[in-house]
């Protein structure tokens, strides 16, 4: 006669991740250079947070300013409107936004977002793998809660370094559709 078998098998449950929740106040927050005159929170870093994989937060452009043209070499992002109106340039084509709009970007695309609208145009970004944390900290000034906004300012001297070690790619690396991808 067979024994019966008497153990339980084991369960191999994976390790759980990490939670976390920001209130709208959270997060470093820092006001930007020209031409987007507004500021970014950052609520997801590698730094603040225990992930390797993204980086997000909050990117506020103000009425008749721009989050310049750019792209990434290294980088995917998201970007979800969620007040607000403006356009998103991809590659030079404009893009109507508003509220509950969602841009993908993918590595070597080119992309700006104008603010055309009498409000704020507010962005919640999403960035695999991290970088625009980087940005965000070393041309931004910090934004603190009881001081007032900063004058306008531009980028520091040494922009194309940061961006380099950012991932951000050059501009003479974005190009049209179809051509060397």
């Amino acid at each position: 006669m067979a024994e019966k078998a008497t153990k339980t098998a084991k369960r191999n449950y994976p390790a759980r991740g990490a939670v976390g929740i920001w209130a709208p106040d959270d997060g470093e927050s820092y006001w930007q250079p020209e031409p987007a005159h507004g500021y970014i929170t950052l609520k997801i870093t590698p730094e603040t947070f225990s992930t390797n994989l993204l980086a997000a937060g909050l990117q506020i452009v103000e009425p008749g300013c721009a989050i310049r043209e750019h792209g990434h070499r290294k980088n995917e992002e998201l970007l979800f409107v969620w007040q607000g109106r403006g356009t998103v340039y991809v590659d030079g084509a404009p893009h109507p936004v508003e509220p509950g709009s969602l841009v993908y970007v993918g590595r070597y695309v080119k992309h700006e977002f104008v603010n055309e609208g009498e409000d704020p145009l507010k962005l919640l970004w999403v960035m695999m793998p991290p970088g625009l944390e980087t940005v965000a900290r070393e041309v931004g000034a910090p934004r603190l809660a009881g001081l007032p906004r900063p004058e306008r300012f531009g980028r520091p001297d040494n922009i194309g370094e940061i961006l380099d070690r950012s991932g951000f790619a050059k501009p003479e690396d974005l190009v049209p559709e179809g051509i060397g991808r």
